[in-house]
């Protein structure tokens, strides 16, 4: 018998070795399905206070690692957190998600943006993940998580969610080097981000490029891929054995695209079966993901059904168990535990892939 490796469960299969059974963690798994988030969110009514005050985030953070001990426990925050300190304004409303106040649609507004000082600008963060670092040991992996250039400049250029993307898209199509101007700030200020995240204690970073799905593979190509090649080549050369993970959310049709970011991990989501996905990207291309939050409402037994298939056609190398995108709102805390179980009593060697 050899020594058990200390290295935590997630951090081995991310950096590529053989494990028994793949890592499970869930994005958003921190969050509104779970009484103690909810009780958490009176007694604090701003996301800002809730993700920016280092007590209250370590506690929303080690929510779920105390009830379901996931392989991965990622920093609560959210991907515009840094963007004050780039000098954009911006508040977090309550179900409805990033407000910029000022949207950035000049050249005079994005020549005042200045370079990202984290310690001076986000000092909690450092506070958070040592803290989580500090409580979980070497019994889970801690993410961190940063958003990508083209989503963050569609926010600072939207000024909040969008359905149709046409501000943004406008300044793309029709005066596209005062976005590329943005893109190339934004993607220098989440390299520096990204890099004081691990220095900070993450482990594993990920990068949301939640409004990327909305470009064509051609737009993808111009303002989304440089972009994030940007920022995983400067934290690469800092940080070369940090596994990075990209999150591209409706990305069924730029996956192979998202293989070229430079990423060591690719996130699928439901809509690419995981076998289909596992072909597109080739046998070197690490992968997490992919049910379908919807699942985790039916049965015990159809969880478990979709857990085995997904991890079957995963196969038993290089796989993170996750979902296709973040946990949903309403979702029942007994079928979350439930997936957790069920994930951590698989056993790779009788997993046929």
């Amino acid at each position: 018998m050899g020594v058990p490796s200390t290295t935590p469960h997630l951090l081995r299969a991310a950096r590529g070795e053989v494990v028994d059974r793949p890592p499970v963690w869930m994005m958003r798994q921190a969050g509104r399905y779970m009484k103690a988030y909810r009780d958490l969110r009176e007694k604090y009514p701003s996301f800002r206070d809730r993700s920016e005050i280092p007590d209250v985030a370590i506690e929303v953070s080690l929510q779920p690692w105390k009830a379901f001990q996931p392989d991965g426990v990622i920093l609560f925050s959210d991907i515009v957190t840094p963007l004050p300190g780039l000098g954009i304004d911006m508040d977090i409303a309550e179900g409805k998600g990033p407000i910029i106040h000022s949207p950035l649609r000049t050249q005079e507004q994005i020549d005042r943006l200045h370079p990202l000082e984290p310690e001076a600008a986000l000092p909690f963060i450092k506070t958070i993940l040592q803290a989580l670092r500090s409580e979980v040991g070497d019994k889970s992996t801690v993410l961190g998580f940063v958003g990508a250039p083209w989503t963050l400049a569609a926010y600072a250029v939207e000024g909040k969610g969008s359905k149709t993307y046409s501000i943004i898209k406008n300044m793309a199509f029709s005066d596209p080097a005062i976005l590329h101007q943005l893109l190339a700030k934004l993607a220098d200020a989440i390299a520096i981000y990204a890099r004081y995240q691990i220095d900070s204690g993450a482990q594993v970073v990920q990068m949301f490029d939640s409004w990327a799905g909305q470009l064509s593979p051609q737009d993808y190509d111009t303002f989304a891929l440089p972009y994030q090649q940007r920022v995983f080549q400067q934290v690469k050369q800092t940080h070369p054995d940090t596994p990075l993970i990209l999150l591209v959310s409706g990305s069924a049709g730029v996956l192979e695209r998202m293989a070229q970011s430079g990423a060591d991990i690719v996130s699928v989501d439901w809509a690419v079966d995981m076998a289909d996905a596992r072909a597109r990207l080739g046998k070197q291309v690490k992968v997490q993901g992919n049910l379908d939050p919807g699942v985790l409402f039916g049965s015990k037994q159809f969880i478990r059904d979709r857990i085995l298939d997904t991890v079957r056609k995963a196969g038993n190398w290089g796989h993170i168990l996750n979902l296709g995108h973040g946990v949903l709102p309403e979702t029942p805390e007994e079928n979350v535990a439930f997936f957790f179980e069920t994930a951590k009593e698989l056993n790779l060697a009788g997993v046929k892939a």
